[in-house]
């Protein structure tokens, strides 16, 4: 009974590791989304007002894509530990 128990808390951590990983991609994907789609290439010579939108739109872009980037390399980090750890479980 305490090899199922394991297993369960193995496969929600597991889970919870790849949800993690998903949020981060979908963050990165909106963040590229922001600085591509909504700020795109500004034009010559644009009145204030642009200028300011598209400031506004590419700090969010970047900020998205930063942290978008982080929570996945974090989600995977503790993914690659878990994996480690579970290894080394088994083995005693």
């Amino acid at each position: 009974m305490d090899s199922t128990r394991e297993t369960k808390s193995e496969l929600s951590l597991r889970l919870a590791s790849s949800a993690v990983i998903l949020a981060g991609i979908i963050i990165l994907s909106t963040g590229i989304y922001y600085c591509v789609i909504k700020a795109g290439i500004p034009y010559q010579d644009p009145p204030l007002e642009l200028q300011i939108q598209y400031a506004i739109n590419t700090e969010i872009g970047n900020t998205l894509i930063k942290e978008g980037f982080l929570i996945s390399i974090c989600g995977g980090i503790a993914r690659w530990l878990l994996k480690l750890i579970l290894k080394k479980r088994r083995k005693k």
